[in-house]
Protein backbone atom coordinates (compact mmCIF):
# COMPACT_ATOMS: atom_id res chain seq x y z
CA UNK A 1 0.00 0.00 0.00
CA UNK A 2 1.68 3.42 -1.34
CA UNK A 3 1.16 6.26 1.39
CA UNK A 4 1.05 9.70 0.32
CA UNK A 5 1.05 13.37 2.03
CA UNK A 6 -1.79 13.66 4.64
CA UNK A 7 -3.96 16.42 4.90
CA UNK A 8 -4.01 18.53 8.40
CA UNK A 9 -7.39 17.41 10.02
CA UNK A 10 -7.98 15.35 13.13
CA UNK A 11 -8.78 12.38 13.20
CA UNK A 12 -11.86 12.43 15.22
CA UNK A 13 -15.27 11.69 15.28
CA UNK A 14 -16.99 11.27 11.07
CA UNK A 15 -13.36 10.82 10.27
CA UNK A 16 -12.86 7.45 12.46
CA UNK A 17 -15.74 5.92 11.02
CA UNK A 18 -14.37 6.44 7.69
CA UNK A 19 -10.96 5.51 8.87
CA UNK A 20 -12.61 2.25 9.49
CA UNK A 21 -14.70 1.78 6.51
CA UNK A 22 -10.62 2.15 4.77
CA UNK A 23 -9.47 -0.12 6.83
CA UNK A 24 -12.49 -2.61 5.69
CA UNK A 25 -11.76 -2.87 2.37
CA UNK A 26 -8.42 -3.83 2.44
CA UNK A 27 -10.39 -5.99 4.84
CA UNK A 28 -12.05 -7.54 1.66
CA UNK A 29 -9.86 -6.39 -0.91
CA UNK A 30 -6.48 -8.18 0.30
CA UNK A 31 -8.10 -11.84 -0.09
CA UNK A 32 -9.31 -11.52 -3.52
CA UNK A 33 -5.28 -11.78 -4.43
CA UNK A 34 -4.83 -14.56 -1.88
CA UNK A 35 -7.64 -16.54 -3.61
CA UNK A 36 -7.78 -16.02 -7.09
CA UNK A 37 -4.57 -14.73 -8.33
CA UNK A 38 -2.40 -16.98 -5.03
CA UNK A 39 -3.54 -19.90 -3.86
CA UNK A 40 -6.57 -21.09 -5.28
CA UNK A 41 -8.10 -19.99 -8.74
CA UNK A 42 -5.11 -19.79 -10.41
CA UNK A 43 -4.14 -23.27 -8.72
CA UNK A 44 -7.26 -24.57 -10.37
CA UNK A 45 -6.86 -23.46 -13.56
CA UNK A 46 -3.00 -24.97 -13.78
CA UNK A 47 -3.85 -28.40 -11.79
CA UNK A 48 -7.20 -29.35 -12.77
CA UNK A 49 -8.38 -27.44 -15.38
CA UNK A 50 -5.71 -27.62 -18.13
CA UNK A 51 -3.91 -30.61 -16.98
CA UNK A 52 -4.96 -32.27 -20.60
CA UNK A 53 -3.96 -29.00 -22.23
CA UNK A 54 -2.63 -30.18 -25.84
CA UNK A 55 0.07 -28.74 -27.07
CA UNK A 56 3.96 -28.23 -25.82
CA UNK A 57 2.97 -25.09 -23.55
CA UNK A 58 2.38 -25.76 -20.11
CA UNK A 59 -0.76 -23.96 -18.07
CA UNK A 60 1.77 -22.61 -15.54
CA UNK A 61 3.72 -21.06 -18.39
CA UNK A 62 0.02 -19.68 -19.70
CA UNK A 63 -0.15 -18.41 -16.00
CA UNK A 64 2.77 -16.56 -16.31
CA UNK A 65 2.25 -15.01 -19.94
CA UNK A 66 -1.58 -13.91 -18.45
CA UNK A 67 0.05 -12.30 -15.41
CA UNK A 68 2.45 -10.46 -17.71
CA UNK A 69 -0.30 -8.93 -19.71
CA UNK A 70 -2.04 -7.91 -16.59
CA UNK A 71 0.94 -6.53 -15.66
CA UNK A 72 1.66 -4.61 -18.96
CA UNK A 73 -1.81 -3.24 -18.72
CA UNK A 74 -1.63 -1.91 -15.05
CA UNK A 75 1.37 0.01 -16.68
CA UNK A 76 -0.36 1.46 -19.43
CA UNK A 77 -3.59 2.31 -17.28
CA UNK A 78 -1.87 3.37 -13.65
CA UNK A 79 -0.49 6.95 -14.58
CA UNK A 80 -4.15 7.93 -16.32
CA UNK A 81 -5.67 6.76 -13.28
CA UNK A 82 -3.29 8.32 -11.01
CA UNK A 83 -3.34 11.86 -12.82
CA UNK A 84 -7.78 11.45 -12.55
CA UNK A 85 -7.93 10.57 -8.80
CA UNK A 86 -5.81 13.78 -7.91
CA UNK A 87 -8.85 15.40 -7.76
CA UNK A 88 -10.44 13.87 -4.58
CA UNK A 89 -14.20 13.70 -5.56
CA UNK A 90 -13.38 11.37 -8.08
CA UNK A 91 -11.78 8.66 -5.89
CA UNK A 92 -14.49 6.79 -4.51
CA UNK A 93 -16.16 6.85 -7.68
CA UNK A 94 -13.11 5.17 -9.38
CA UNK A 95 -12.58 3.08 -6.66
CA UNK A 96 -16.74 1.70 -7.07
CA UNK A 97 -16.33 1.47 -10.63
CA UNK A 98 -13.11 -0.65 -10.03
CA UNK A 99 -14.56 -2.52 -6.31
CA UNK A 100 -17.72 -3.57 -8.48
CA UNK A 101 -15.90 -4.67 -11.91
CA UNK A 102 -13.35 -6.86 -9.53
CA UNK A 103 -16.59 -8.52 -7.55
CA UNK A 104 -18.20 -9.13 -11.41
CA UNK A 105 -15.70 -11.04 -12.39
CA UNK A 106 -14.46 -13.08 -9.72
CA UNK A 107 -18.35 -13.95 -9.22
CA UNK A 108 -18.14 -15.25 -12.69
CA UNK A 109 -15.16 -17.18 -12.09
CA UNK A 110 -17.47 -19.75 -10.99
CA UNK A 111 -18.12 -20.72 -14.42
CA UNK A 112 -15.22 -21.94 -15.42
CA UNK A 113 -15.31 -25.38 -15.30
CA UNK A 114 -13.08 -28.58 -14.88
CA UNK A 115 -12.35 -28.25 -19.26
CA UNK A 116 -8.92 -27.35 -20.50
CA UNK A 117 -11.13 -25.19 -23.09
CA UNK A 118 -12.86 -23.16 -20.26
CA UNK A 119 -8.77 -22.26 -19.82
CA UNK A 120 -8.32 -19.41 -21.66
CA UNK A 121 -11.59 -17.26 -20.47
CA UNK A 122 -10.35 -18.47 -16.72
CA UNK A 123 -6.83 -17.20 -17.19
CA UNK A 124 -8.42 -13.79 -18.86
CA UNK A 125 -10.47 -13.37 -15.82
CA UNK A 126 -7.92 -14.47 -13.61
CA UNK A 127 -5.13 -11.27 -15.46
CA UNK A 128 -7.87 -8.50 -15.49
CA UNK A 129 -8.77 -9.16 -11.74
CA UNK A 130 -5.16 -9.04 -10.77
CA UNK A 131 -4.82 -5.29 -13.16
CA UNK A 132 -7.79 -3.97 -11.74
CA UNK A 133 -6.64 -5.06 -8.07
CA UNK A 134 -3.89 -2.99 -8.43
CA UNK A 135 -5.07 -0.10 -10.25
CA UNK A 136 -7.78 0.37 -7.43
CA UNK A 137 -5.26 1.00 -4.75
CA UNK A 138 -4.57 4.14 -7.13
CA UNK A 139 -7.71 6.15 -5.69
CA UNK A 140 -7.77 3.82 -2.42
CA UNK A 141 -4.36 5.16 -1.04
CA UNK A 142 -4.86 8.17 -2.21
CA UNK A 143 -7.93 8.65 0.37
CA UNK A 144 -5.28 8.27 3.04
CA UNK A 145 -4.51 11.98 2.85
CA UNK A 146 -8.13 12.52 3.70
CA UNK A 147 -8.07 10.18 6.67
CA UNK A 148 -4.48 11.05 8.20
CA UNK A 149 -2.63 13.83 10.04
CA UNK A 150 1.13 13.33 9.60
CA UNK A 151 1.41 12.16 13.12
CA UNK A 152 -1.58 9.52 12.46
CA UNK A 153 -0.34 8.45 8.65
CA UNK A 154 1.74 5.65 9.87
CA UNK A 155 -0.91 4.34 11.74
CA UNK A 156 -3.49 4.43 9.88
CA UNK A 157 -1.43 3.37 6.59
CA UNK A 158 -0.53 0.14 9.31
CA UNK A 159 -3.37 -0.59 10.29
CA UNK A 160 -5.45 -1.13 6.78
CA UNK A 161 -2.23 -3.22 5.58
CA UNK A 162 -2.52 -5.63 8.69
CA UNK A 163 -6.25 -6.03 8.29
CA UNK A 164 -5.47 -6.97 4.21
CA UNK A 165 -3.32 -10.07 6.09
CA UNK A 166 -5.99 -10.31 8.70
CA UNK A 167 -9.07 -10.83 5.91
CA UNK A 168 -6.59 -13.08 3.63
CA UNK A 169 -6.00 -15.29 6.72
CA UNK A 170 -9.92 -15.40 7.56
CA UNK A 171 -10.52 -16.41 4.09
CA UNK A 172 -8.34 -19.47 3.43
CA UNK A 173 -9.39 -20.82 6.86
CA UNK A 174 -13.01 -20.08 5.99
CA UNK A 175 -12.34 -21.68 1.89
CA UNK A 176 -9.84 -24.59 3.69
CA UNK A 177 -12.50 -25.27 6.01
CA UNK A 178 -15.52 -25.52 3.97
CA UNK A 179 -14.76 -26.04 0.54
CA UNK A 180 -11.61 -27.79 -0.04
CA UNK A 181 -10.30 -29.61 3.15
CA UNK A 182 -10.41 -33.78 2.93
CA UNK A 183 -10.56 -36.38 0.51
CA UNK A 184 -12.46 -38.12 -1.95
CA UNK A 185 -15.73 -36.87 -4.34
CA UNK A 186 -16.75 -34.38 -1.69
CA UNK A 187 -14.73 -31.84 0.23
CA UNK A 188 -15.04 -29.40 3.46
CA UNK A 189 -17.85 -28.67 6.12
CA UNK A 190 -19.69 -28.39 3.08
CA UNK A 191 -19.51 -31.32 1.83
CA UNK A 192 -19.35 -29.96 -1.96
CA UNK A 193 -18.26 -32.18 -5.04
CA UNK A 194 -15.27 -31.59 -6.15
CA UNK A 195 -16.49 -33.38 -9.87
CA UNK A 196 -15.99 -30.43 -12.58
CA UNK A 197 -14.18 -28.13 -10.09
CA UNK A 198 -17.56 -27.17 -8.20
CA UNK A 199 -15.85 -26.67 -4.77
CA UNK A 200 -13.54 -24.53 -6.23
CA UNK A 201 -16.37 -22.40 -8.43
CA UNK A 202 -18.50 -22.30 -5.00
CA UNK A 203 -15.14 -20.66 -3.04
CA UNK A 204 -15.38 -17.96 -5.83
CA UNK A 205 -18.50 -16.71 -5.27
CA UNK A 206 -17.45 -16.47 -1.89
CA UNK A 207 -14.32 -14.15 -2.41
CA UNK A 208 -16.82 -12.14 -4.64
CA UNK A 209 -19.44 -11.63 -1.72
CA UNK A 210 -16.65 -11.12 1.06
CA UNK A 211 -15.49 -8.41 -0.71
CA UNK A 212 -18.90 -6.44 -1.79
CA UNK A 213 -19.71 -6.47 2.00
CA UNK A 214 -16.53 -4.95 3.12
CA UNK A 215 -15.99 -2.38 0.25
CA UNK A 216 -19.91 -1.31 0.88
CA UNK A 217 -18.79 0.88 4.07
CA UNK A 218 -16.32 2.77 2.28
CA UNK A 219 -18.06 3.40 -1.20
CA UNK A 220 -21.04 4.72 0.55
CA UNK A 221 -19.60 6.51 3.48
CA UNK A 222 -15.92 7.52 2.19
CA UNK A 223 -15.72 10.98 1.59
CA UNK A 224 -16.48 11.55 -2.22
CA UNK A 225 -14.52 15.24 -1.81
CA UNK A 226 -15.04 18.98 -2.19
CA UNK A 227 -14.45 21.55 -4.68
CA UNK A 228 -14.74 22.14 -8.72
CA UNK A 229 -13.36 19.17 -10.41
CA UNK A 230 -9.97 20.01 -12.43
CA UNK A 231 -10.62 19.18 -15.94
CA UNK A 232 -9.73 15.79 -16.97
CA UNK A 233 -6.59 14.62 -18.31
CA UNK A 234 -6.14 11.87 -20.94
CA UNK A 235 -3.56 9.71 -21.81
CA UNK A 236 -1.37 11.63 -23.37
CA UNK A 237 -1.81 14.55 -20.82
CA UNK A 238 -1.16 12.27 -17.70
CA UNK A 239 2.24 10.60 -18.90
CA UNK A 240 2.84 14.64 -20.02
CA UNK A 241 2.42 14.86 -16.32
CA UNK A 242 4.17 12.20 -15.06
CA UNK A 243 7.22 12.38 -17.35
CA UNK A 244 7.43 16.67 -15.81
CA UNK A 245 7.52 15.32 -12.28
CA UNK A 246 10.32 12.48 -13.32
CA UNK A 247 12.37 15.55 -14.71
CA UNK A 248 11.79 17.96 -11.70
CA UNK A 249 12.98 14.43 -9.34
CA UNK A 250 16.24 14.22 -11.76
CA UNK A 251 16.93 17.37 -11.65
CA UNK A 252 16.82 17.92 -7.66
CA UNK A 253 18.47 14.28 -7.19
CA UNK A 254 19.38 11.47 -9.20
CA UNK A 255 19.45 8.76 -6.89
CA UNK A 256 15.40 9.02 -6.23
CA UNK A 257 14.85 8.05 -9.71
CA UNK A 258 17.67 5.13 -9.48
CA UNK A 259 15.87 4.28 -6.56
CA UNK A 260 12.84 3.95 -8.27
CA UNK A 261 14.10 1.91 -11.06
CA UNK A 262 15.77 -0.30 -8.42
CA UNK A 263 12.77 -0.72 -6.14
CA UNK A 264 10.41 -1.68 -8.92
CA UNK A 265 12.78 -4.92 -9.90
CA UNK A 266 13.26 -6.09 -6.75
CA UNK A 267 9.79 -5.43 -5.53
CA UNK A 268 7.90 -7.37 -8.79
CA UNK A 269 10.29 -10.21 -7.59
CA UNK A 270 8.73 -9.85 -4.26
CA UNK A 271 5.45 -10.32 -6.21
CA UNK A 272 6.80 -13.16 -8.18
CA UNK A 273 7.64 -15.21 -5.03
CA UNK A 274 4.03 -14.91 -3.84
CA UNK A 275 2.22 -15.18 -6.83
CA UNK A 276 3.97 -18.18 -8.13
CA UNK A 277 4.17 -19.90 -5.10
CA UNK A 278 1.54 -22.04 -5.03
CA UNK A 279 1.90 -23.15 -8.69
CA UNK A 280 4.94 -24.13 -7.65
CA UNK A 281 3.99 -26.00 -4.92
CA UNK A 282 1.56 -28.01 -6.28
CA UNK A 283 2.79 -28.75 -9.80
CA UNK A 284 6.62 -28.97 -8.48
CA UNK A 285 7.25 -30.04 -5.24
CA UNK A 286 3.97 -32.60 -4.63
CA UNK A 287 1.85 -30.00 -2.00
CA UNK A 288 -1.95 -31.37 -2.22
CA UNK A 289 -4.49 -28.63 -3.12
CA UNK A 290 -6.10 -28.30 -0.52
CA UNK A 291 -2.72 -27.84 1.88
CA UNK A 292 -1.27 -25.56 -0.57
CA UNK A 293 -3.70 -23.65 1.40
CA UNK A 294 -2.49 -23.90 4.36
CA UNK A 295 0.50 -23.00 3.39
CA UNK A 296 -0.90 -19.59 2.21
CA UNK A 297 -2.28 -19.12 5.49
CA UNK A 298 1.58 -19.87 7.70
CA UNK A 299 2.71 -17.76 4.37
CA UNK A 300 0.69 -14.54 5.36
CA UNK A 301 1.51 -14.89 9.16
CA UNK A 302 5.15 -15.31 8.35
CA UNK A 303 5.54 -12.38 6.53
CA UNK A 304 3.47 -10.05 8.68
CA UNK A 305 5.89 -11.74 11.55
CA UNK A 306 8.31 -10.69 8.98
CA UNK A 307 7.46 -7.06 8.08
CA UNK A 308 6.81 -6.64 12.43
CA UNK A 309 11.13 -8.16 13.08
CA UNK A 310 12.02 -5.41 9.80
CA UNK A 311 10.70 -2.66 11.28
CA UNK A 312 12.88 -2.76 14.48
CA UNK A 313 15.69 -3.85 12.60
CA UNK A 314 14.95 -0.50 10.24
CA UNK A 315 14.94 1.82 13.00
CA UNK A 316 18.37 0.25 14.56
CA UNK A 317 20.29 -0.83 11.52
CA UNK A 318 19.12 1.15 8.93
CA UNK A 319 16.56 0.47 5.86
CA UNK A 320 19.30 -0.18 3.44
CA UNK A 321 20.80 -2.96 5.40
CA UNK A 322 17.47 -4.47 5.73
CA UNK A 323 17.04 -4.59 2.13
CA UNK A 324 20.01 -6.05 1.02
CA UNK A 325 20.24 -8.33 4.05
CA UNK A 326 17.36 -9.49 3.13
CA UNK A 327 17.47 -9.82 -0.57
CA UNK A 328 20.28 -11.80 -0.08
CA UNK A 329 18.91 -14.28 2.10
CA UNK A 330 16.03 -14.50 -0.58
CA UNK A 331 18.33 -15.11 -3.28
CA UNK A 332 20.04 -18.16 -1.91
CA UNK A 333 16.86 -19.29 -0.30
CA UNK A 334 15.90 -19.19 -3.58
CA UNK A 335 18.19 -21.21 -4.90
CA UNK A 336 18.53 -24.16 -2.66
CA UNK A 337 15.19 -24.46 -3.40
CA UNK A 338 15.50 -24.94 -7.13
CA UNK A 339 17.63 -28.23 -5.80
CA UNK A 340 15.49 -29.96 -3.50
CA UNK A 341 12.01 -31.74 -3.78
CA UNK A 342 9.30 -32.65 -1.63
CA UNK A 343 6.58 -31.13 0.29
CA UNK A 344 8.50 -30.34 3.82
CA UNK A 345 11.28 -28.90 1.11
CA UNK A 346 8.67 -26.56 0.38
CA UNK A 347 7.63 -25.61 3.25
CA UNK A 348 10.21 -24.85 5.55
CA UNK A 349 12.25 -23.04 1.88
CA UNK A 350 9.00 -21.40 0.80
CA UNK A 351 8.14 -20.03 4.43
CA UNK A 352 11.80 -18.30 4.68
CA UNK A 353 11.48 -16.46 1.60
CA UNK A 354 8.02 -15.21 3.01
CA UNK A 355 10.00 -14.32 6.08
CA UNK A 356 11.78 -11.72 4.07
CA UNK A 357 9.42 -10.75 1.73
CA UNK A 358 7.77 -7.99 4.81
CA UNK A 359 11.12 -6.52 5.53
CA UNK A 360 12.28 -5.85 2.09
CA UNK A 361 8.38 -4.30 1.49
CA UNK A 362 8.40 -2.15 4.57
CA UNK A 363 11.88 -1.19 4.42
CA UNK A 364 10.82 0.11 0.84
CA UNK A 365 8.88 2.30 1.42
CA UNK A 366 10.31 3.83 4.33
CA UNK A 367 13.27 4.30 2.39
CA UNK A 368 11.49 5.70 -0.08
CA UNK A 369 9.92 8.29 2.50
CA UNK A 370 13.37 9.21 3.83
CA UNK A 371 14.48 10.16 0.14
CA UNK A 372 11.51 11.96 -0.48
CA UNK A 373 11.50 15.82 -0.76
CA UNK A 374 9.79 18.15 2.12
CA UNK A 375 6.29 18.42 1.60
CA UNK A 376 6.80 16.48 -2.39
CA UNK A 377 6.18 13.08 -0.56
CA UNK A 378 2.84 12.72 -2.48
CA UNK A 379 4.29 13.21 -6.10
CA UNK A 380 7.42 10.79 -5.10
CA UNK A 381 4.87 7.90 -3.75
CA UNK A 382 2.85 8.13 -6.80
CA UNK A 383 6.00 7.73 -9.08
CA UNK A 384 6.73 4.88 -6.35
CA UNK A 385 3.73 3.58 -7.13
CA UNK A 386 3.40 3.83 -10.78
CA UNK A 387 6.95 3.19 -11.43
CA UNK A 388 6.67 -0.42 -9.72
CA UNK A 389 3.61 -1.03 -11.66
CA UNK A 390 5.55 -0.24 -14.42
CA UNK A 391 7.37 -3.56 -13.75
CA UNK A 392 4.84 -6.20 -12.88
CA UNK A 393 5.24 -7.53 -16.44
CA UNK A 394 8.78 -9.11 -15.57
CA UNK A 395 8.44 -11.21 -13.16
CA UNK A 396 5.61 -12.94 -14.45
CA UNK A 397 7.34 -12.86 -18.28
CA UNK A 398 10.37 -14.46 -17.12
CA UNK A 399 8.58 -17.08 -14.61
CA UNK A 400 7.10 -17.79 -18.35
CA UNK A 401 10.18 -17.96 -20.37
CA UNK A 402 12.61 -19.73 -18.47
CA UNK A 403 9.82 -22.61 -18.28
CA UNK A 404 9.65 -22.53 -22.41
CA UNK A 405 13.34 -22.82 -22.44
CA UNK A 406 14.15 -25.31 -19.75
CA UNK A 407 10.90 -26.93 -20.68
CA UNK A 408 10.41 -27.33 -16.92
CA UNK A 409 7.66 -25.80 -14.53
CA UNK A 410 10.40 -25.58 -11.97
CA UNK A 411 12.72 -23.68 -14.05
CA UNK A 412 10.29 -20.67 -13.36
CA UNK A 413 11.55 -20.17 -9.64
CA UNK A 414 14.83 -19.10 -11.95
CA UNK A 415 12.96 -16.41 -13.82
CA UNK A 416 12.20 -14.97 -10.54
CA UNK A 417 15.53 -15.13 -8.84
CA UNK A 418 16.65 -13.16 -12.07
CA UNK A 419 14.52 -10.68 -11.11
CA UNK A 420 15.42 -10.24 -7.00
CA UNK A 421 18.85 -10.47 -8.37
CA UNK A 422 18.44 -7.41 -11.10
CA UNK A 423 17.03 -5.53 -8.42
CA UNK A 424 19.84 -6.57 -5.73
CA UNK A 425 22.42 -4.86 -8.04
CA UNK A 426 20.46 -1.77 -9.27
CA UNK A 427 19.88 -0.78 -5.48
CA UNK A 428 23.44 -1.58 -4.96
CA UNK A 429 24.00 1.41 -6.75
CA UNK A 430 21.77 3.79 -5.17
CA UNK A 431 23.10 6.43 -2.72
CA UNK A 432 20.74 6.63 -0.03
CA UNK A 433 20.21 9.02 3.25
CA UNK A 434 20.94 7.46 6.69
CA UNK A 435 18.38 6.42 8.99
CA UNK A 436 18.49 9.71 10.78
CA UNK A 437 17.21 11.26 8.06
CA UNK A 438 13.64 12.73 9.12
CA UNK A 439 10.98 12.02 6.25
Amino acid sequence: MSESSPVQAPVAGPVRSRVAAWVLWDFGATPINAIVVTFVFSVYLTNAVGDDLPGDVSPASWLGRALAVAGLMVAVFAPVTGVWVDAPGRRRRALALLTGAMVVLTASMSLIRDDHRFLLPGLVMLAVTAALSELATVPYNAMLRELSTPQTAGRVSGLGLAAGYVGSVVVLVIVYVGFVAGTGDTRGLLALPTADGQNVRAAMFLVAAWFALFALPLLLRGSAGAGALPPRVGFVGAYRRIWREIRQEWRRDRNVIYYLGASALFRDGLTGVFTFGAVLGVQVYGVSSADVLLFGIAACVVAAVGAVIGGFADDRLGARRVIITSLVAMIAVGLTLLTVSGPLAFWILGLALCLFIGPVGASARTLMMRMAMHGKEGVTFGLYATAGRAATFLAPWLFSAFIDIFDSDRAGLGGILVVLVLGLVAFACVRVPGRHVDA
